[in-house]
């Protein structure tokens, strides 16, 4: 009975140690725009690894200063079961909550393009090439940003242009100042309409300046370094799309004249250094991204 006793209290210990470090990794993997929560779900969140912590000491404290009995073995083994259990479904229902949430910002994003044929498949390629961009970045820039959150950017990136009249979104020929001036507001609209959604805070400034140019000339007159990462990011993932896909005054460019645009604004637009990782993406990977319905209307311009 001792034997038992012993090991149910070990395998409980040990559970509760993989418990810990499944929870302490659930915390770092929810830092993004999804499930960052507010400061209240914070502190709960930090709360929960303190208790786990003590119970773990608890489980140290009645194996070596107690002589504890077989139900007390039973509750401290079977209380790590249902930690790992609990911890198991969160894991689930955050994945699910995802993916869930990623379909519903498309349909969004559906609608955006519905108004404009210009853009009709333009964010969800966006949001492709980005997260591809994301894989080859140097293991020191992936750091510093979230990859969820940096998808999310991407994706909602142009969902200001919900708040541009359509008169002017598919307007024909060039716009006049005023027009212009409507349609340079979107990414401060897209920053407004995602303003009731708090955790997005953390990633507004990546939707603001998407449109700013490494010398200053941008929307906002933002330049180099003052640009965050992920804004530069998108921007060239942004412009390599505009390039390469169908418009009602142009038609698609190849890859390899997008490379050399890209060569070309490298330095003055987009961030030169960025521009030479993008650039090391073999063509495969970025045709991969191409999504079905634009692909469609290249092969067919083709």
């Amino acid at each position: 009975m001792h034997i038992v006793i012993v090991v149910s209290i070990a395998i409980g210990a040990l559970l509760m140690v993989n418990n810990i470090i499944r929870y302490i990794i659930f915390l770092r993997t929810t830092h993004d725009v999804l499930s960052a929560g507010n400061r209240r779900d914070r502190t709960r969140k930090y709360l929960a690894l303190v208790l786990l912590i003590f119970f773990l000491l608890g489980y140290l404290y009645v194996a070596v200063f107690s002589e504890p009995d077989l139900l007390m073995a039973m509750i401290l083994l079977w209380g790590s079961v249902f930690v790992m259990i609990v911890l198991t479904l969160m894991y689930g229902l955050l994945d699910t909550a995802k993916k869930r949430s990623i379909d519903i910002a498309e349909v969004l994003v559906g609608v955006i393009d519905a108004r404009d044929p210009n853009l009709n498949g333009h964010s969800r390629y966006v949001q492709e090439l980005t997260m591809c961009f994301y894989k080859h970045l140097p293991a020191t820039m992936k750091k510093e940003i979230n990859p969820v959150s940096l998808e999310y950017a991407a994706l909602m990136h142009d969902v200001g242009k919900l708040g541009v009249p359509e008169a002017i979104l598919n307007k024909p020929a060039k716009l006049n100042d005023e027009e212009w001036a409507v349609m340079r507001s979107h990414p401060k609209v897209g920053v407004k309409i995602l303003k009731p959604l708090s955790t997005f805070d953390s990633v507004s400034d990546w939707i603001l300046y998407h449109h700013e140019r490494i010398d200053g000339k941008g929307y906002y007159q933002v330049k180099a370094e003052d640009i965050p990462l992920p804004a530069r990011i998108i921007a060239i993932a942004d412009t390599y799309s505009a390039i390469t896909m169908r418009r009602s005054y142009k038609k698609p460019k190849s890859h390899e004249e997008a490379v050399e645009i890209l060569k070309e604004v490298a330095g003055t637009q987009l961030d030169k250094d960025l521009v030479d990782i993008f650039l090391t993406i073999p063509k495969e990977e970025l045709v991969a991204c191409i999504p079905e319905k634009v692909r469609y209307e290249i092969d067919h311009d083709e």
